[in-house]
């Protein structure tokens, strides 16, 4: 497995090795002891979520869910393709407000881990795209939260990821703007 570092500590990219030939193709998408070996010691899963986006152009995010109930992601794609971000909000983080974003696909078979203390919003590039990742912690409703999608300067429209308005739902469309946002994570530094 190829593991890449990115600016923003902690975030990592993840990319299998896929073996194929006429058939198809055979990928581990998860190993433990594969990660172990290189360093990476990720918590324990609970919880695994399947997220099926009809329309290219469907933004989902920004979302966080607050301690005591904080989820790390492992977010990869199922089918289709689309631009995943993460944004530091540990309050202190020498990159606190910074965000990341990459393409997931089918083809290119990346997956992004987003630790806890991590907002996480994705577009759809492709019609039909899913999205598959796995959580450290179960869905708390009561924890749930979410920054407005565009009040971080995020380049949502750039290599052709959003080419028109998103597909919001009433959630994102409603939430906070990141000035107005106080965050319930600290930086453990």
């Amino acid at each position: 497995m190829l593991i890449e570092q990115t600016s923003l500590p902690g975030v990592l990219l993840l990319t299998p090795k896929r073996f194929g030939d006429t058939r198809g193709f055979f990928a581990e998408s998860w190993n433990r002891r594969t990660l172990e070996q290189a360093g990476v010691h990720l918590p324990e899963f609970v919880q695994d979520n399947y997220s099926l986006s009809h329309g290219a152009g469907t933004l989902r995010g920004l979302h966080f869910q607050a301690p005591p109930h904080a989820q790390g992601k492992l977010v990869r794609c199922g089918r289709g393709a689309f631009y995943d971000v993460a944004v530091d909000i540990r309050r202190g983080s020498p990159t606190y407000g910074q965000w990341v974003g990459y393409e997931l696909s089918f083809e290119n078979a990346r997956q992004l881990w987003i630790p806890p203390g991590f907002l996480h919003g994705f577009v759809t590039k492709r019609f039909d795209t899913e999205i598959l990742y796995k959580c450290t912690d179960y869905y708390a409703p009561e924890c749930d939260g979410a920054v407005h999608w565009d009040s971080l300067g995020i380049d949502w429209i750039g290599e052709g990821r959003l080419e028109t308005a998103p597909l919001l739902s009433d959630k994102d469309a409603g939430a906070i703007a990141f000035k107005d946002f106080e965050s319930p994570f600290d930086w453990e530094g």
